[in-house]
């Protein structure tokens, strides 16, 4: 697959732009779950590129590969606390946001572990993965080889 464009070349305001946002989600959200939201965003869009790019950055972190790998089938696992959970699920339904948006029982789940304030940093955190996961498809941004 040819890689159809260079975002950051056809577009450095916007690309700094989004840069920008990827710094501020990285200083309000712990990295730990920050890069398993991540993954599940990148599972989810089907962007290998930013699945990757997490995976490797969750492992060099100290996430366990087994915590890793799971990632795609976390409701079934049991490796994850329910914190941890209750992102999975903010994440799905935010990615996959359909008419009927975030049930309450979903954003209730959230509210139950975190603050308003870092339940909009994480909200903020998985529209910020979503738009990256877009850009990547969009330009056929290959994952880097082993």
């Amino acid at each position: 697959m040819e890689q159809r464009m260079e975002w950051a070349k056809v577009v450095p305001e916007g690309y700094a732009v989004m840069s920008q946002l990827e710094r501020y989600g990285r200083r309000t959200v712990e990295p730990r779950l920050l890069h398993l939201v991540k993954m599940r965003a990148s599972i989810v869009n089907g962007c290998a590129f930013c699945l990757d790019m997490h995976a490797a950055e969750a492992l060099a972190d100290g996430e366990h590969q087994r915590r890793v790998l799971a990632v795609a089938a976390w409701r079934e696992s049991t490796l994850f606390d329910a914190r941890e959970r209750a992102a999975f699920a903010l994440t799905d339904a935010l990615t996959r946001l359909g008419e009927d948006g975030v049930s309450d029982e979903v954003w209730d789940g959230a509210r139950a572990h975190w603050s308003e304030e870092e339940v909009a940093n994480l909200v903020l955190a998985i529209g910020i993965i979503n738009v990256w996961n877009r850009i990547v498809v969009a330009g056929r941004r290959a994952t880097p080889p082993l």
